[in-house]
């Protein structure tokens, strides 16, 4: 349901609130100086964190974009490439934060929704080190976010995680809604972990948590990033605070699915009104890209009508309308939305 004062947000699923059980947990969390590794409620989360994707470790961050950053900076060096896709996460809203932080580029390669082949592989890969810059990490996303929130295969990850083996490639998952992905496709978050060496997903977009993320794989390699996130500035305190409800987003991550029904819901409520302006098999998770052309009213016009209607979106980027669904929107939020697009 939309927020207490009446406001519908769709802009994204980092906007919810935390539940009552949350606030709860905040104020009775047990806490101690997470630095010397000494707050009982973030040791809980990171176990229980490492534990759901398969890991043997983990570290709690602020935020994805620094459990990205870690994942970069603990497997590449200076004046190395990581490939990725062309619309990865990574590449293109984290401020630069790569070639600021690591030293490193990006090579890209051209694959829609994040869907790396092992030809694109072996393609990168086949002047890397030689005549261009040698190539040290490949970085999936899963789901991909600029793509509308569509999945990777299990299979194809499995088989393109094969080859950049046979390159000597450390691999890294942004799974900022790895469980988003996982119940798409109905197959375990670990699965989608197991042929990685670091996974991150955050506690703060559909799951609903007011702020975090988390970074795992293998134990040295998660003590080293634990060193740097010092360095960047990430030692937190008396962090259980922020902690405890991290773990109850974690245990709830299976309602995760109620916002996959919400946008199949507002998808085909847009392209039933609407015709042409989304693409119901794009539709996988909890993102709806509206071709806002298609909608046949200028957007200045419909951020006015949706502001009278005190609903919340993002403008349009290249032509595309971004619409995401979370736990405190409903399908009566939807239908206000159709209503004053109408």
């Amino acid at each position: 349901m939309a927020f207490a004062d009446g406001t519908a947000d769709f802009r994204s699923d980092t906007v919810t609130r935390p539940t009552p059980a949350m606030r709860k947990a905040m104020a009775e969390a047990e806490v101690g100086d997470d630095v010397y590794s000494d707050d009982p409620t973030v040791n809980l989360l990171e176990e229980e964190s490492a534990e759901v994707v398969g890991k043997e470790a983990a570290v709690f961050v602020p935020s994805g974009t620094m459990g990205n950053q870690l994942a970069v900076m603990t497997q590449t060096r200076p004046g190395e490439e990581v490939l990725c896709d062309g619309g990865a996460h990574v590449r293109n809203v984290e401020r630069g934060a790569a070639s600021a932080l690591s030293g490193v580029a990006f090579r890209t390669v051209e694959a829609p929704g994040g869907r790396i082949t092992p030809g694109d592989v072996d393609e990168a890969m086949a002047l890397a080190g030689r005549f261009f810059p040698a190539i040290r990490l490949m970085v999936w996303e899963n789901s991909h976010n600029l793509s509308g929130g569509k999945v990777v295969p299990l299979d194809l990850m499995e088989a393109s995680n094969a080859a950049a083996r046979r390159h000597g490639l450390s691999i890294h998952l942004d799974g900022a809604r790895i469980f988003n992905a996982a119940l798409a496709l109905g197959v375990p978050a670990a699965a989608l972990a197991a042929g990685v060496d670091t996974v991150q997903f955050c506690f703060s977009k559909g799951l609903g948590a007011p702020v975090g993320s988390v970074l795992c794989g293998p134990a040295d390699l998660i003590a080293e990033a634990r060193f740097l996130r010092k360095r960047l500035g990430g030692g937190m305190r008396q962090v259980g605070v922020l902690a405890a409800p991290a773990r109850i987003a974690l245990a709830e991550r299976d309602r995760l699915v109620e916002d996959h029904d919400l946008a199949r819901y507002l998808a085909e409520a847009l392209a039933a009104r609407f015709p042409g302006s989304v693409d119901l098999d794009g539709v996988e998770t909890n993102i709806v890209n509206v071709d806002v052309a298609a909608l046949g009213v200028p957007y200045p016009e419909i951020a006015d009508r949706l502001a009278s209607a005190r609903i919340l979106t993002n403008a349009p980027f290249a032509g595309t309308w971004r619409l995401v669904t979370h736990r405190d929107v409903d399908r009566s939020d939807v239908d206000r939305l159709v209503a004053a697009l109408s």
